[in-house]
């Protein structure tokens, strides 16, 4: 029985109770979250962690994507990723692994991974096959074989169709696909004329998904990843059939999730993901970013955390994380943890609109703890505590209750004293005026 279900049916599973106790829900609340689809919890039934709910009124959940290429393969590295991503706060990691040996790559990442474990198969697909070689039996092998690994979710490209295909081609993109899912898959379909062997053949997908309890993640692959082509009539078709799937999808016990687009300009963001709430019935949003901008490689994971802190705001309820070698290269472990903490920024920024408790309680901690000069409670609150001490300690009032940028001019210091001073004359002055 999946989680869908198992709400459905009004039980509460240990997952349920997990998300609850960390979200600071009733058990009840997320359960009947989950029956709607407004929550899901991906864990599927052969990972062992502890349980994490996306979706609504929940803090915002990071992801960030890891995975060797065969142009760069070395597992111990993809490891040490793996374990800086869960270090410094993601919720999420995604294997996006090409290359050889994607089998085995998997399965060293998942027997340490301590949070949610997403893929792409048609990754494994292209590169066991060529493109031409995309028939529908070999897609159900590999989304299979990674359910059996424990997969928690998969981007599935279900929304590439012929018509959908032929929408975006009739409108001229700056950028065209930067899905490699969704080029694959469109290339296939122009090639060869027939339809996407994951839309045709959606209820047997749903169907080994349904049997591990693995949440679809219906991939955005005719995504704009231009600026420029946000929310066009390509982007448009592929979201009116996802919402289409989502219903099909709950009603075989799968639970949904959305993704939505990377390159969308500030003003269109909470346009897009209302819409994608609209038409895809509540269903957890999941983006990449937004990068609001295209002219800064190096500096991405900016452009990413202000169009996330937008989107978190405005209800998307994942963040996937944008580093800065995003356009340039394979991340390195310090892209990693950059990406982590900005997209995490993003997100907490977005929590505090929403009104997640949790997030406001956190972020007056950090504020007492400054105004008390407290700094190893400021330490423990930062997102990244080991910068925020290496930084004060490396400074030259390092022994000092005070920084280097005011010094003796601390605006901190001065307002403590000028109210210690008014406490003690108002304590001195009382009796006087008992007296009189």
């Amino acid at each position: 029985m999946t989680q869908i279900e198992a709400a459905r049916k009004q039980i509460i599973t240990r997952q349920m109770t997990e998300v609850a106790e960390d979200e600071g829900f009733a058990a009840e609340d997320i359960r009947a979250l989950v029956a709607t689809g407004e929550v899901v919890i991906p864990h599927n039934i052969h990972h062992d962690f502890r349980a994490i709910g996306i979706g609504k009124g929940l803090r915002t959940k990071v992801n960030a994507n890891i995975g060797a290429s065969n142009f760069h393969q070395l597992i111990e590295e993809e490891v040490e990723k793996l374990y800086t991503a869960v270090r410094y706060g993601a919720d999420s990691v995604m294997d996006l692994s090409t290359g050889t040996d994607l089998d085995k790559i998997r399965a060293e990442i998942l027997s340490r991974c301590t949070v949610i474990l997403g893929t792409v198969p048609i990754y494994q697909l292209g590169s066991e096959r060529t493109i031409m070689e995309m028939e529908a039996e070999f897609f159900l092998d590999v989304i299979e074989r990674q359910a059996r690994q424990g997969v928690d979710y998969m981007t599935l490209h279900c929304g590439v169709t012929r018509e959908s295909v032929k929408r975006l081609r009739g409108h001229q993109r700056i950028e065209g696909i930067v899905s490699r899912g969704g080029a694959m898959l469109a290339a296939w379909i122009d090639r060869t004329g027939n339809e996407n062997p994951l839309y045709e053949h959606f209820d047997e997908v749903c169907a080994v998904l349904r049997e591990h309890d693995v949440t679809i993640s219906i991939g955005d692959g005719l995504r704009p990843g231009a600026t420029g082509d946000a929310t066009d009539r390509g982007q448009i078709a592929e979201l009116l059939l996802m919402g289409e799937l989502t219903e099909r999808a709950r009603a075989m016990g799968v639970q949904v999730m959305i993704e939505g687009p990377g390159h969308v300009p500030l003003d269109q963001i909470e346009a897009n993901v209302k819409l994608e709430k609209r038409v895809c019935a509540g269903a957890p949003f999941y983006v990449l970013g937004p990068l609001t901008c295209d002219v800064a490689p190096g500096y991405d994971h900016i452009t990413g955390a202000i169009g996330g802190a937008i989107a978190s705001a405005a209800g998307t309820d994942f963040l996937c994380y944008v580093t800065p070698a995003e356009h340039l290269r394979l991340p390195d472990i310090d892209d990693v943890r950059e990406g982590v903490i900005a997209t995490r920024i993003a997100a907490h920024s977005g929590d505090l609109v929403k009104g997640v408790r949790a997030a406001k309680v956190w972020n007056d901690q950090m504020s007492r703890y400054r105004k008390a000069l407290n700094w190893e409670g400021m330490y423990a609150m930062a997102m990244d505590p080991d910068k925020a001490r290496r930084y004060k300690e490396e400074s030259e009032a390092a022994g000092s209750n005070v920084c280097t940028m005011c010094g003796s001019l601390c605006s901190i210091n001065i307002d403590n004293a000028a109210i210690k001073f008014t406490k003690r004359r108002s304590l001195a002055e009382a009796p006087l005026h008992a007296a009189g």
